[in-house]
């Protein structure tokens, strides 16, 4: 009776378990996603609009539809972003439902981060088997500085990153059955939509999928079928791509609005000029910078190996960069067999060298891009490492532990755990902001990793240890990220950490001291133009050595008229004055620059003209176009400021908004409000 009874009873212990098992997994990834929210929603609408260029387009497209399918600047169509529009949509979608605000806007950048953490983490738990390892994958992402000012953001890198993260699970997923080319179709058409968001960087990416596929399809598939699954998946890239390429470029130039960024009006000059090879060469026609300097430099800094472990750089991504890589070279050495058996350790199973070879790929590409491309480049950029450098550290950790019994195996877990510590330990000396907390980093850092290579590991310590060591490598960008989520951000080219950790000075980083005062404001009107809700300053890096207006620091004070890396902040009277007789206007004012226009537009919610796009260097419109305008009535006011009076001509870009402002100043009469001059164009001097 007794054995009867107890059967059962084992039997349901038994079952038991793996329920236990999953819903303590669900509860740990919940609570990581929870985090997660958290750190990217707290006290988000401290940053106002953020990078007012895309809020402002994000607002226009709330209200035009032609100016969401486009990504205008505007709502009345004037001239689009220099990007294609993707990353746009949902911000203008979630304006559209829920009204303009700085929570409208940048919550579904911070929804899309969560998903990017889910995202990776599902795919390195499934090549791994682990749901700790993804659960370490997840988190060292989430706390990833740069991305926790990224998916805290409106720029387009949150969603190209929740992209690409997509496509690398969908190839992975591919090489698992020769029944599962859906997948690798579904990864080539995720491909094709990061495009759409962040145009060519999407592409850096392509190497490594293709190489993944073909080496680790199923065995049952043969090379050619898989080079055409390949072909399948480029035609899927290029569809989910290639429509709205082809829209823009079949529509008359009439009858959609000009292609900001470009000299020709041209999508496909964009795609392949300045938001293309000119950014590798630094060739690129009207931007603000960009170029060689000789030397192993350009106008954005040295160029070279170790550029991003720079002062202006090493903060934003690169702790566990260098771990990243040397777990990476250790486990595509294990993913050998020869080497495996050399070294008489467990080869890898295939589905861990697929993921390893993909990661190490993305990783490796666009280290070595971001490294010695000589055009515009910028601190934020390393966003786009950070779900490479969390899956191979993950990875490549989970790989080395289940082998901590081998000498090999412990000495490299212990290495890259040192390297961290010390390399961490380095990141923080670069500021003053807390500095005891690199010492615990370190002496915490170097005692786990002895513990790690001197103890086999195999008794009831082995986990303590390893969390010890986890804790001791997240502890510097875990810090850095709270920091940078209390921090509020706005400008173009906003950094992550605390005072001074990238940059020059000032809170997120960003060079001072370089810029000069518009015409029509004093110094300390022009710079960083704090948004609505905004109570701290974050600069942006200008190019070496170049000067632009509009980027200095400053109080907080009405009407600024903004500049190149700033939105403007007009006024209260400023904004009442734009407003009266609005609806009798297409816009209610025109001013060079996009960010010049932005604030000013935001503030209305009517549309600004950006005369020249975002550098105020494109021919859009030309002095014909805009006197017409004018002569039409379609235009109420032009701003002075910001850019100053007509921007100028940048790396052989168009003068037209310089010719538009010296025949505003010689045709109609200034007048000034709160520190900014405007011009009424419907009242001549003559």
């Amino acid at each position: 009776m007794t054995a009867v009874l107890s059967a059962p009873t084992t039997t349901a212990t038994h079952a038991a378990t793996p329920a236990r098992r999953r819903t303590t997994e669900r509860a740990t990834l919940l609570g990581l996603l929870a985090a997660t929210a958290l750190l990217y929603l707290w006290g988000l609408g401290e940053s106002g609009w953020a990078n007012s260029f895309y809020a402002a387009a994000a607002q226009a497209g709330s209200e035009s539809w032609k100016a969401f399918f486009y990504g205008s600047s505007d709502a009345a169509n004037s001239i689009t972003v220099d990007k294609t529009p993707l990353s746009l949509w949902p911000m203008a979608l979630s304006i559209r439902v829920f009204g303009l605000s700085s929570w409208s806007l940048l919550v579904p950048q911070a929804i899309e981060g969560v998903a990017a953490v889910a995202l990776l983490h599902a795919t390195v738990k499934r090549a791994t088997g682990s749901h700790v390892t993804g659960l370490l994958a997840g988190a060292v992402l989430a706390l990833t500085p740069v991305a926790v000012l990224m998916f805290r953001f409106d720029n387009p890198d949150a969603l190209l990153v929740l992209l690409l993260i997509g496509a690398v699970h969908a190839t992975l997923r591919a090489t698992e059955s020769p029944r599962a080319v859906r997948w690798l179709v579904l990864g080539g058409g995720l491909v094709g939509l990061a495009y759409l968001t962040k145009m060519l960087q999407a592409f850096l990416v392509l190497p490594t999928l293709a190489l993944t596929y073909l080496l680790f399809a199923s065995a049952t598939v043969t090379v050619g079928k898989r080079i055409l699954h390949l072909l399948a998946a480029f035609g899927a890239m290029i569809a989910a791509a290639g429509w709205w390429i082809a829209i823009v470029e079949l529509v008359p130039a009439s009858m959609r609005p000009y292609i900001g960024g470009s000299q020709g009006n041209s999508i496909l000059e964009l795609t392949f000029g300045y938001n293309g090879l000119g950014r590798l060469s630094g060739n690129e026609t009207g931007s603000v910078g960009g170029g060689g300097m000789g030397g192993g430099s350009s106008m954005w800094g040295s160029t070279g190996l170790f550029r991003l472990f720079d002062s202006e750089n090493g903060a934003q991504g690169s702790w566990l960069l260098p771990a990243a890589l040397l777990l990476a070279a250790a486990t595509l050495a294990l993913a050998i067999p020869r080497v495996a058996r050399a070294l008489k350790i467990a080869p890898l199973p295939r589905r861990t060298s697929a993921a390893a070879t993909v990661w190490a790929g993305w990783l490796v590409v666009t280290w070595l891009t971001f490294s010695f491309m000589a055009g515009i480049f910028h601190a934020y950029y390393a966003v786009a490492l950070a779900p490479a450098i969390a899956a191979s550290v993950a990875i490549g950790a989970h790989v080395l532990w289940a082998r901590r019994d081998h000498l090999v195996a412990s000495a490299l877990l212990a290495a890259a755990t040192a390297l961290s510590s010390v390399w961490a330990f380095e990141l923080l000396g670069r500021t003053d902001w807390q500095p005891w907390l690199r010492w615990v980093v370190l002496v915490v850092g170097l005692g786990a990793a002895t513990a790690l290579g001197a103890v086999r590991l195999a008794g009831r310590w082995a986990p303590a240890i390893a969390a010890i060591a986890i804790a001791a490598v997240l502890a510097g960008p875990a810090a850095y990220s709270l920091s940078t989520a209390a921090t509020p951000h706005t400008g173009s080219i906003p950094t992550a950490g605390p005072n001074g950790a990238g940059g020059i000075g000032g809170p997120g980083g960003g060079m001072r001291g370089q810029m000069g005062t518009p015409p029509g404001m004093t110094a300390g009107q022009q710079g960083q133009q704090a948004q609505p809700g905004t109570t701290g300053t974050t600069q942006g890096t200008a190019p070496q050595g170049m000067q632009f207006p509009g980027a200095g620091e400053s109080s907080r004070m009405g009407g600024g008229a903004g500049g190149l890396l700033n939105g403007s902040t007009p006024s209260a009277a400023l904004t009442k004055l734009l407003l009266q007789d609005a609806d009798h206007y297409t816009w209610v004012a025109a001013a060079v620059g996009s960010n010049s226009a932005s604030g000013y537009q935001l503030a209305t919610e009517k549309p600004v003209m950006p005369i020249g796009g975002f550098n105020g260097s494109d021919p859009s419109p030309t002095l014909a176009e805009f006197k017409q305008l004018v002569a039409d009535g379609k235009i109420h006011w032009f701003i002075g400021g910001g850019m100053g009076m007509g921007g100028g001509s940048q790396s052989g870009g168009s003068n037209a908004s310089s010719q538009i402002a010296t025949w505003v100043s010689s045709t109609f009469t200034a007048t000034t409000v709160d520190g900014v001059t405007l011009y009424d164009l419907t009242l001549a001097t003559s």
